[in-house]
């Protein structure tokens, strides 16, 4: 019974941090585009805004997953390393985002906000992935 209790409070704590760390990701895209994230995507539907938000977000939660999964037999260590990690990306995709932002035309916020279907929003949306896959496979 005391390993279950021990369990759910790990979980507890993990899912916490995830939790937090997702918040911060969606703190970052809304800083890194113009105008209200919540806005874009729940009222206006803006589906380029969505694609990049979720983007972060699956990127976020794999760097987390891998992190747990890898954990170090001490948990205080293992939660440590998840928000390290877990800090890392989200640090790793803004650099990733303003660089490509950079080397493309046109300003990429921009083109993620319009309601519009635009192509720099899948490329955007991959480098996010691809950068949270670079973290990940550094964890493991």
């Amino acid at each position: 019974m005391s390993d279950i209790i021990n369990g759910l409070g790990r979980t507890s704590a993990y899912g916490a941090l995830g939790l937090v760390l997702l918040i911060l990701g969606i703190v970052l895209v809304d800083v890194l585009t113009p105008g209200k994230l919540p806005k874009q995507i729940w009222e206006e539907r803006n589906r380029n805004a969505a694609l990049f938000l979720s983007s972060a977000l699956l990127g976020i939660g794999g760097i987390v997953f891998t992190s747990i999964w890898t954990t170090y037999d001490d948990f205080g260590k293992g939660l440590l390393s998840t928000a390290a990690f877990g800090l890392l990306g989200l640090i790793l995709m803004a650099v990733a985002f303003l660089v490509l932002d950079v080397v493309t035309p046109g300003k990429l916020g921009a083109i993620v906000v319009d309601p519009e279907p635009h192509p720099a929003v899948w490329v955007s949306s991959a480098c996010n992935l691809a950068v949270a896959a670079i973290v990940a496979a550094s964890i493991a």
